[in-house]
C-alpha cells in the first residue's frame, strides 16, 4: 500500500491560519462555483468544474482528519466556510456539507483495511452519505450481509464512495442497532428521482444496494463508536457533529438573498402611479432590512456561541454532554428558521420579477425551503431541547 498521505497536511495547523488559508480558498474558486449554478440547477447535479474546483482547493477535507491531508477544522470554521459557499451558490454549499462530513466520518471511524483501500495512493475521493437507517442489515462472519434503498443522498452523481445507515438484527429477539456503511458507488444503483422544488443542484438522488456482504472494517458505530484518527473533533458526536454546518448553510443563503434585494431596492418603483417612489424610500422596507439584518446576525451568533461551547469541551478530553448536543442541534433548527423567514421576506418585497427562474431570489426562497425539511434542522429538535429544560427522564439529543 502507498501510505504518502500519513502524516501530511495541506493546511496551516494553527486555527485562525488554517481558517483564512480556507476563506482564501472559497475565495480562489468564487468564479467558478457561480458560473456553474445555473447549470447545476439545469441538470439536477454539481457539473463537473464546480466539483473539480471544490475538490482542488481542498474543501471537501474540511472534516477529514489531518492524518489523511484533511484540514480538520473547527466546528465554527467549519460553519463559516459552508456559510462562504452557500452565499455563492447553494447547492456548491450543500454538497460541500454532505461531501465533507461524509468523507470525514469514514476517515476518522472506519478500519485501516478500508482505509488502505478508500484513500489508496494518498488520493482523497468524493463521497455521500445517508446517516438515515434505511437499510437492514445481518452479521455474518468477518461483516455483514446489507441491502436497502436510502434517499436524499446529495452528492452521490460526482461521489465515489458511499455510506448509509442500517439496523442489525441480532436474529435471537434483542432489538436491532444501528450501524454505518461504506462501500463504493458503483455498487449502488442510483435511482433518477431528483425532480424537485428546492435544491435541484445537488443531485439529491435515492440510491439501492442489493444485498452485498460488507466487511466488518467497512463499518461503524456513529453514535458511540470511537474515532481511530483524529483529534478532539470526532468526539462531538452526532447530532452536533454535523449540526453546525446546517445552520453555515441556511445564513449563508439567507444573507445572499438579503443582499440581493437591497442591492436592487434603489431602481425597484412603489406606490401610486402618481407619486411612485423606490422600495428603498420605503420605510416599511426599511425596517424589514434593519431587523432582517440583525436577525441573521443574532443568528449567527448563537450558533457560534453554542459550538464554541461544545468545541471546547472536547478540547479540554471531556464528552459533550447530551444537553449541549440538543442544544448544538436547536440553533442550527433556529439560524434555518430565521434564514427561511429573511428568505421570504426579501423574495416577496422583490416583486414579480423574483418569479424568473432568473433571480437568485426564487432560488434562494426553494432552497432554503428545502433546506429546511432536513430532519435535523425540524422541530423535533426544539422539542428535544425543551425535554432537557423541562428535565424529563429520557430526554435525548436525538429524534
Amino acid at each position: 500500500m502507498d501510505v504518502r498521505y500519513r502524516g501530511r497536511t495541506a493546511f496551516p495547523t494553527g486555527r485562525e491560519e488554517k481558517r483564512r488559508a480556507l476563506l482564501a480558498a472559497v475565495e480562489q474558486v468564487r468564479d467558478v462555483l457561480a458560473a456553474g449554478a445555473d447549470e447545476a440547477e439545469a441538470g439536477g447535479t454539481l457539473p463537473a468544474s464546480t466539483v473539480a474546483a471544490l475538490a482542488g482547493a481542498g474543501l471537501f477535507k474540511l472534516k477529514l482528519p489531518a492524518e489523511l491531508s484533511g484540514a480538520e477544522a473547527d466546528p465554527v470554521t467549519h460553519m463559516e466556510i459552508i456559510e462562504a459557499i452557500s452565499y455563492i451558490d447553494s447547492s456548491a454549499g450543500w454538497c460541500t456539507m454532505v461531501g465533507t462530513s461524509s468523507i470525514g466520518l469514514m476517515g476518522a471511524f472506519l478500519g485501516e483495511e478500508a482505509i488502505e483501500q478508500i484513500f489508496a495512493g494518498g488520493h482523497v475521493p468524493q463521497a455521500a452519505a445517508v446517516t438515515m437507517p434505511a437499510g437492514r442489515a445481518v452479521a455474518v462472519e468477518g461483516g455483514y450481509r446489507l441491502a436497502g434503498r436510502w434517499p436524499f443522498a446529495s452528492g452521490i452523481r460526482h461521489s465515489q464512495w458511499l455510506a448509509g445507515g442500517a439496523m442489525v438484527g441480532s436474529g435471537d429477539g434483542r432489538p436491532p442497532v444501528y450501524r454505518m456503511f461504506a462501500f463504493p458507488t458503483a455498487a449502488a444503483e442510483i435511482a433518477d428521482n431528483w425532480q424537485v422544488a428546492g435544491l435541484q443542484g445537488t443531485g439529491s438522488c435515492d440510491f439501492v444496494l442489493p444485498e452485498r456482504f460488507i466487511p466488518e472494517a467497512f463499518t461503524w458505530d456513529l453514535l458511540a463508536g470511537p474515532p481511530l484518527r483524529g483529534g478532539p473533533l470526532y468526539n462531538i458526536r452526532a447530532p452536533g457533529f454535523m449540526a453546525n454546518e446546517h445552520a453555515g448553510f441556511a445564513l449563508g443563503v439567507a444573507r445572499r438573498a438579503l443582499d440581493t434585494i437591497v442591492e436592487s431596492a434603489g431602481g425597484k418603483r412603489r406606490g401610486t402611479l402618481e407619486a411612485p417612489s423606490s422600495l428603498a424610500n420605503r420605510p416599511v422596507f426599511q425596517r424589514a432590512v434593519g431587523e432582517c439584518d440583525l436577525r441573521l446576525r443574532a443568528a449567527r451568533a448563537l450558533v457560534v456561541e453554542v459550538n464554541e461551547k461544545g468545541w471546547g469541551e472536547v478540547v479540554e478530553g471531556r464528552p459533550v454532554e447530551p444537553q449541549l448536543l440538543a442544544e448544538m442541534r436547536g440553533v442550527a433548527a433556529y439560524a434555518t428558521a430565521v434564514a427561511v423567514e429573511v428568505g421570504t421576506l426579501a423574495f416577496r418585497y422583490s416583486g414579480g420579477s423574483a418569479l424568473y427562474r432568473t433571480s437568485i431570489l426564487q432560488r434562494c426562497l426553494r432552497d432554503l425551503n428545502g433546506a429546511a425539511q432536513h430532519i435535523a434542522v425540524s422541530d423535533s429538535a426544539y422539542e428535544n431541547l425543551g425535554q432537557f429544560a423541562l428535565g424529563l427522564p429520557g430526554a435525548s439529543p436525538r429524534g
